[in-house]
């Protein structure tokens, strides 16, 4: 349950500024660039069919520069509802990536009594990924080792970013991801038609964009197989509604509340 809960990451937001060279080569004349404020603060619910387990935040913490790279920090809440049966989750997860959303550094957190870590961190010059596990509170640490790599990839978390800046587009695209030590693949296909999608927290249809994919691994967020995502259809490309199909059954997670200011979910208009 832990597992499946944990998926719900797996499809939510993706981010920042305005699209890299890298990926000038999927824009059509009618694709507007994405972007995303630093302090982004976004909550979402997540149901197990009729059932409220848990929320979702998303929060985009700040930029950095890094040998000439801009690097990007966000981080995501993961917790489950008080008096859920079968289900005791708190979780930290954070990334800092580059403008392409490839990764530099990934930490995941797993809150308990015994909290313990996994982390990533990526040397650009020397193509290394030093890898660290252990325990937070005692310092014990039971791995730390190099992988070596000589490929860019997204990490779990990176990877909601790098396939939110690219919603509206008419692609299909593989993505390397590095999770569980290894290296694995996403297959993620690019809608440009407009759906509309109806959540709890506003009283209209919501004009979005598409997505769908399928992961050829079981990731840290419990993802896994195939699963489905809206955004909205602006420049902010904000997660309206994701869903994933895990052991138990089918989750989803709905955009709850937020703290742009300057945004609302645009209407659908038939």
């Amino acid at each position: 349950m832990k597992n499946n809960f944990i998926l719900i990451l797996s499809f939510i937001l993706l981010f920042n500024s305005l699209l890299s060279a890298n990926q000038v080569k999927y824009l059509t004349a009618d694709y507007k660039p994405k972007k995303i404020n630093v302090g982004e603060d976004i909550t979402y619910v997540v149901k197990y069919f009729a059932f409220e387990i848990g929320e979702v935040r998303l929060k985009v913490i700040s930029t950095t520069t890094d040998n000439n790279d801009t690097l990007y920090s966000a981080i995501a809440y993961i917790d489950s509802y008080y008096g859920i049966p079968f289900v005791d989750l708190h979780q930290i997860y954070e990334t800092k990536f580059d403008q392409k959303q490839n990764s530099r550094y990934f930490k995941g957190t797993i809150l308990k009594n015994d909290t313990t870590f996994t982390t990533y961190q990526y040397n650009k010059n020397n193509q290394t990924i030093h890898v660290k596990k252990g325990r937070e509170r005692t310092k014990e640490i039971w791995t730390d080792s190099l992988a070596k790599s000589d490929k860019e990839y997204l990490d779990g978390l990176s990877l909601f970013y790098y396939a939110r800046m690219r919603t509206g587009l008419q692609k299909k695209l593989t993505v390397p991801v590095f999770i569980n030590e290894k290296f694995e693949k996403t297959h993620i296909n690019f809608y440009k038609e407009n759906e509309d999608q109806d959540i709890d927290a506003v009283d209209y249809d919501i004009d979005c964009v598409y997505l769908d994919g399928e992961t050829e691994f079981r990731g840290i967020f419990g993802l896994t197989g195939y699963f489905e995502g809206w955004f909205s259809n602006d420049e902010f490309a904000i997660p309206i509604r994701a869903k994933m199909q895990v052991i138990i059954g089918s989750i989803t997670l709905e955009l709850k509340n937020w703290n742009k200011k300057e945004w609302m979910p645009p209407k659908y208009k038939d």
